[in-house]
C-alpha cells in the first residue's frame, strides 16, 4: 500500500505544496491590483514533480540556486531545470540567503504595485489605475483625465511608454497594443514639471549617501520626438533646501517598499507649484551613461562602490567634486550615419572639459533608442559651465543619417 501511494501523482502534489508554502508561492500578487503571474505555475509544476521523481534535497536546492550554470545534456535538459525557478528571490527567501527578499523585489519590479505602495505611506506620486482590457483602459482614463501615460507595469525606463492626451489617441493605441489579462498595463496620470533623478544609498534604513541629476528635457519629449538631442545635468551643489522635499520623500519611498540597504535610481518630478511627485524606482544602479556620470562627479569607481556593498554591505560616501554631464548624440533620419557635424567647433571650444566621447562613426546602424548614437561628457567645478557646455553641444552637434536603413 505504502509503495502504491508514493507512486501515484498526488504524493508529490500533497508534500510539494510545504514547499511551496515556504518559498511564498503564489499565483497572483495578491493586495488590491492581485494581477496574476502569468508563469507561476512553473515552479509550481518543477517542485511536484521533483517530489514524485524523488530528487535528492541537495540536488533539489541546488538546482533553484544554480539554474543554468548546472552542467546538462541539453538545451531541452536545462530547460526543465530553468522552467521551474521564475524567481530567486523567493530561493531566496525559503534558504535564508541574505539579500532582497521576494515581497520587496515585487515592490521594486512592479510599477502598479510600487504606487500602491506609495499611494498607502502618503507618498507623493501619480494616480494609476492598473488595466487589463480596453473597457478597464475607457474607465481609467474617465477617472483619471487626460494627458495619460500608458507603460508596462515591468518595463524598465521609458522604453514603450506612451502619451495619451484624448480619447481618439487612447483608442488608437488600443487597437495598436491592447491590453489583456497576460499583458495588463499601466495607466497613470502625467505630471508635468522639472524631471529630475534622485540616486541613493541606503543602509540598514538610513540615508548615506545621495546625488540628484536634471534631465533637459524630460525622457518621454526625448521619446516623443526622435529628432530631440537631450542632456542630463548633475550639478555640484545639492546641499539647498530645494531639494529637501525629495531627501523626505525619497527615503521615505524606499522605507515603504521595503529596502533595508541598497543603491537605487529614481525618477521624480517638481511641479510648478513646487510639489513634487516621484515617478518609479529601481534597486539597481542607473543606466544610460549615469553611473559613468556618478563616479567623473566624485571621482571614485561607482561600479565598484556598488560591487562592495552588494557583497560586502560597504559603503564610503564619496565627496561631489565636481558637476558633470552628458549630451546624447542623436541621428536625424533614418538608417546609417553618413555624417557627424559640428565636432570641431565643440572640440575648439569644450575640449579642455570633454572627460569621456562615444561618437558616432560613418556606417554605424542607428540605435533606435533614446540613447541615441553617441554621447559626451562633460565635468567642470562650476555647474554654470558645464550646463552651458551642454546646451552648445546639443544645438551645434549633428548625427546625419541616410542610405540603406
Amino acid at each position: 500500500v505504502v509503495d502504491r501511494l508514493l507512486a501515484t501523482p498526488q504524493y508529490g502534489e500533497r508534500w510539494g505544496r510545504h514547499w511551496l508554502d515556504v518559498a511564498r508561492y503564489a499565483d497572483s500578487t495578491g493586495m488590491d491590483e492581485d494581477h496574476i503571474y502569468p508563469y507561476a505555475w512553473r515552479y509550481r509544476d518543477y517542485v511536484v514533480k521533483a517530489f514524485n521523481d524523488d530528487v535528492p534535497y541537495n540536488r533539489f536546492v541546488r538546482e533553484q540556486i544554480a539554474g543554468d550554470l548546472l552542467p546538462a545534456e541539453s538545451d531541452a535538459e536545462r530547460h526543465v531545470v530553468l522552467s521551474g525557478i521564475d524567481d530567486f528571490n523567493e530561493v531566496r527567501d525559503a534558504l535564508g540567503i541574505p539579500g532582497m527578499g521576494a515581497e520587496v523585489a515585487y515592490n521594486f519590479r512592479d510599477k502598479a504595485r510600487m504606487k500602491t505602495v506609495f499611494e498607502t505611506h502618503g507618498v507623493p506620486c501619480a494616480r494609476h489605475r492598473l488595466v487589463h482590457s480596453g473597457a478597464e483602459a475607457r474607465a481609467a482614463s474617465t477617472e483619471l483625465g487626460y494627458p495619460l501615460v500608458a507603460k508596462p507595469p515591468a518595463g524598465a525606463g521609458a522604453r514603450s511608454t506612451f502619451r495619451l492626451d484624448n480619447d481618439s489617441q487612447l483608442e488608437s493605441w488600443l487597437q495598436a497594443d491592447p491590453p489583456g489579462e497576460v499583458h495588463p498595463v499601466l495607466l497613470e496620470q502625467m505630471v508635468i514639471g522639472a524631471e529630475h533623478s534622485f540616486d541613493s544609498v541606503l543602509m540598514n534604513g538610513e540615508l548615506v549617501w545621495h546625488s540628484i541629476s536634471r534631465y533637459l528635457p524630460t525622457p518621454l519629449e526625448v521619446l516623443e520626438n526622435p529628432w530631440i538631442q537631450w542632456a542630463v545635468l548633475l550639478p555640484r551643489d545639492i546641499s539647498g533646501p530645494e531639494f529637501d522635499p525629495i531627501r523626505v520623500d525619497g527615503v521615505k519611498g524606499l522605507r515603504a517598499l521595503g529596502l533595508r540597504t541598497g543603491l537605487t535610481h529614481m525618477e521624480w518630478f517638481r511641479r510648478s507649484n513646487g510639489e513634487i511627485a516621484i515617478s518609479e524606482v529601481a534597486a539597481r544602479p542607473p543606466g544610460a551613461q549615469f553611473t559613468s556620470l556618478l563616479s567623473y562627479a566624485h571621482d571614485v569607481d561607482m561600479y565598484a562602490a556598488w560591487a562592495r556593498l552588494e557583497i560586502f554591505d560597504e559603503f564610503s560616501p564619496p565627496d561631489r567634486r565636481y558637476a558633470v554631464g552628458a549630451a546624447y548624440l542623436r541621428g536625424q533620419g533614418s538608417g546609417t550615419v553618413v555624417g557627424v557635424h559640428g565636432l570641431e567647433v565643440l572640440q575648439r571650444e569644450f575640449g579642455d572639459i570633454v572627460v569621456e566621447a562615444q561618437l558616432p562613426g560613418v556606417g554605424q546602424q542607428s540605435s533606435g533608442t533614446y540613447e541615441g548614437e553617441g554621447h559626451v561628457i562633460l565635468r567642470h567645478p562650476d555647474t554654470a559651465v558645464v550646463e552651458a557646455g551642454l546646451r552648445r553641444v546639443v544645438e551645434v552637434a549633428r548625427v546625419e543619417l541616410g542610405g540603406a536603413s
